[in-house]
């Protein structure tokens, strides 16, 4: 009996005990599952990215990672307070994240900013192809449910209305092109020294397309050899577009050398390059834009010229790639940068004697002035010239600026055959700009810091220039004392020594200015696009100017000519043609204005303007008088 009754107490002692086993294993399961707010923060390092996809920007970055952060709220980074200038050292990435701060039952988002360590640079290259054309179509795989609810030729608008391209084919486009052979034998030929400086190159986007702006990426990594690649730095200036948040920094974090720095707030191509340029360690600094495809052996002669002469400004030869079919169209002839009065840049065959006196015919071309889209400097030189310059906002003249000062300051511009880029060359400016004069501001900073003397001719050519400078009076006093500091030579050295095509043929009254009809007595004015008679006034829609291409051209910023459809005359975009040039005209001393193809003149036909055979008829005579007194100081 005694025995019985110890035995049923032992058993109840053991199922107690066995109770309480699986009470502390169902305890330490529930806290292990849910930490408690203080345990978080420990944790979230060793937390991968299978959060909330669409709460932020976190994301699995792969092994080996690091990310920095902290709970303290003081050295917690807000993005609104956060200095676009913050340092960042060269294997991190900087990314706009979102901090989670779990309290009891629910969860608030902080956004800030962390620091992200790059991916070790020994990943292989065949897994990075792979990682990157699998995301590439990721990302075009959930476009996909929008796209297949638009029509395709709406896809076209829309991209032409946002990129200014074919946007829709473009993304159609594998990442890795690999573009034509178009160099000259010669250039293949040449074999690179193996002591070259490395390179940072800078690409500045805003809003840029997803896939323009990859491949461009992927063409320097697919072209530039590592040992002299430096690192790629991406600054976005701000953009708006999803795509360009969370997805690209995913994306980035997986190219070994690449990285990424985000503005918080607008600041134009010009100081996001020069904060590119602040983050680089590379020897020299190519600046590129963000849609731009890159030919094998393309950075090689930019880095033995510069190693050579670090105070020269080297640019490669710029190809098309069509903004409609993204096909590559290089360049036949070999040409040089120039600019005109206004300060606009463009391009212009060398004249025969120019080909004869090259040693070779893939010997660096002497240009004025280098184009905006890819420019390479040295980067200590280029700091200590005073690089771009700051005050300048947005984008526009930064190239002529650029090219200016090499040449009066001790050094030189080139553009290299060996070297060759594309580049798409948009329809239209995609950029809604808060302040459409910024492209006028800049101009102007350059004529009062460089032009000396000859800054009339620059405001008689662009008088919307000429009246802002006279309402705002810009204030370049540190250009100028910089330009004092270099030793700079004057502009008269320049149009002697290095573009003696610029040299005024026109600085003289009769040139620019109302196009005033004799018999009527009415002025024309360009009214939307149209030309019209009105009575005359001050109004800048009628100022004209008859250039030295002898074209009559409008407007401050457009480059409108007159030209010809059906007889009459309607203003078309110039096109700088010198032989069988519709848009080209001949004013006589008898005030008629003679079309140079058809030998036909200008007359006032009831309110229109139309081509007739010239006559002794009052309506024929012209007068295009300068009529707006110029501030010469």
């Amino acid at each position: 009996m005694f025995l019985r009754k110890r035995c049923r107490h032992s058993s109840r002692k053991w199922q107690f005990l066995l109770l309480l086993l699986v009470l502390a294993f169902l305890l330490v399961m529930v806290t292990m599952l849910n930490p408690t707010p203080k345990d978080l923060s420990k944790e979230r390092a060793s937390w991968s990215a299978e959060s909330i996809p669409n709460e932020g920007y976190q994301v699995d970055f792969g092994e080996p990672q690091e990310i920095l952060d902290t709970q303290d709220s003081q050295q917690y980074l807000s993005m609104e307070g956060l200095s676009p200038f913050i340092s960042l050292k060269e294997d991190e990435l900087l990314v706009a994240m979102e901090l989670f701060a779990v309290k009891r039952n629910h969860t608030k988002v902080r956004k800030g900013y962390r620091m992200v360590r790059q991916q070790s640079r020994k990943k292989e290259e065949a897994g990075q192809m792979q990682d990157s054309e699998f995301l590439f179509q990721s990302h075009l795989a959930e476009e996909d449910e929008f796209q297949n609810q638009t029509d395709a030729s709406e896809q076209t608008i829309d991209g032409l209305e946002i990129y200014g391209f074919n946007e829709a084919l473009s993304k159609q486009i594998p990442l890795h092109r690999e573009l034509p052979e178009v160099r000259h034998p010669l250039c293949l030929q040449q074999e690179p020294s193996p002591n070259l400086p490395t390179a940072s190159v800078v690409i500045c986007f805003h809003d840029e397309a997803w896939s323009t702006l990859l491949r461009t990426v992927h063409s320097v990594l697919d072209t530039a050899p590592r040992d002299f690649l430096k690192e790629i730095i991406l600054v976005d200036d701000l953009s708006t577009q999803e795509y360009l948040k969370s997805s690209l920094s995913e994306y980035i974090s997986k190219l070994p050398g690449v990285k990424l720095i985000r503005s918080n707030r607008r600041l134009g191509v010009i100081q996001g390059r020069m904060l590119g340029a602040a983050r680089a360690t590379g020897e020299v600094v190519v600046f590129m834009d963000s849609h731009c495809e890159c030919h094998n052996g393309w950075l090689e002669p930019l880095l033995e010229r510069l190693a050579s002469d670090r105070s020269r400004i080297v640019s490669p030869v710029i190809d098309v790639i069509d903004w409609k079919t993204f096909q590559y169209h290089h360049t036949m002839e070999l040409q040089r940068g120039v600019f005109d009065w206004k300060l606009d840049f463009h391009w212009k065959p060398l004249t025969e004697h120019e080909k004869k006196v090259r040693p070779s015919p893939v010997s660096p071309i002497r240009s004025p002035a280098v184009p905006g889209g890819v420019i390479a400097v040295h980067r200590h030189h280029f700091q200590n010239t005073g690089g771009y310059d700051s005050d300048m906002t947005l984008l526009g003249g930064e190239n002529i600026e650029l090219s200016i000062k090499a040449w009066l300051c001790g050094g030189s511009v080139e553009i290299l055959p060996c070297s060759r880029v594309g580049h798409v060359y948009r329809t239209g400016m995609p950029y809604n700009f808060s302040d459409e004069k910024a492209i006028e501001r800049n101009k102007i900073r350059i004529a009062e810091t460089w032009l000396d003397s000859f800054k009339h001719l620059f405001y008689q050519h662009d008088r919307l220039a000429c009246l802002i400078s006279k309402a705002e009076k810009p204030n370049c006093t540190a250009r100028i004392q910089l330009k004092k500091r270099l030793g700079c030579k004057g502009f008269l050295w320049f149009i002697s020594n290095v573009y003696p095509e610029l040299r005024p043929v026109q600085d003289r009254q009769g040139f620019s200015g109302k196009l005033y009809n004799a018999g009527l007595g009415l002025c024309v004015v360009a009214v939307r696009g149209l030309l019209e008679l009105s009575p005359c006034s001050d109004n800048i829609n009628q100022y004209f100017e008859f250039s030295s291409m002898k074209e009559i051209r409008f407007g401050s910023t457009l480059e409108l000519c007159f030209d010809v459809r059906h007889e009459e005359i309607v203003l078309q975009n110039c096109t700088k043609e010198m032989e069988n040039s519709a848009q080209q005209w001949d004013i006589k001393e008898n005030g008629m204005i003679v079309h140079v193809l058809s030998g036909k003149c200008i007359e006032v036909k009831k309110t229109d303007i139309c081509l007739q055979k010239c006559n002794k008829g009052i309506n024929l005579v012209w007068q295009l008088n300068h009529s707006y007194p110029l501030d010469m100081r």
